[in-house]
């Protein structure tokens, strides 16, 4: 697990330690302020599709057939990947920054597994 990679639910409190924090959601969290945020890069692209997002429906039993079709996704969105490890590269600490409420089935932790690797 790469180190500089932390995620983060939006609605938790913002701290200085967060480094770079990038929304990894495709719509902007509900009953948050855009200033509230702290959002350094908004990147919606790199979120799971909408019917890969609706089929997962944050279903733990669906997370590891979730995680490989996510992977799947994210090979056609290889600059967007890049980008996010140029980011940890030269900004040091970058935050996923997530809205879902499980915080072990979303979208940010398969996005931070599949960076590692």
């Amino acid at each position: 697990m790469k180190k500089n990679i932390k995620i983060k639910r939006v609605y938790d409190e913002y701290d200085k330690k967060d480094g770079t924090r990038i929304l990894i959601d495709r719509l902007w969290p509900r009953g948050v302020k855009k200033e509230d945020a702290k959002i350094d890069e908004w990147m919606k692209d790199i979120a799971p599709s909408d019917s890969l997002r609706k089929w997962f429906n944050h279903d733990p039993e669906k997370w590891g057939e979730f995680k490989k079709r996510y992977k799947k996704e994210l090979k056609d969105k290889s600059d967007l990947v890049a980008l996010l490890s140029k980011l940890e590269k030269v900004k040091g600490i970058i935050t996923l920054v997530y809205s879902a409420k499980d915080e072990e089935h979303n979208n940010a932790v398969a996005l931070r597994l599949i960076l590692s690797k």
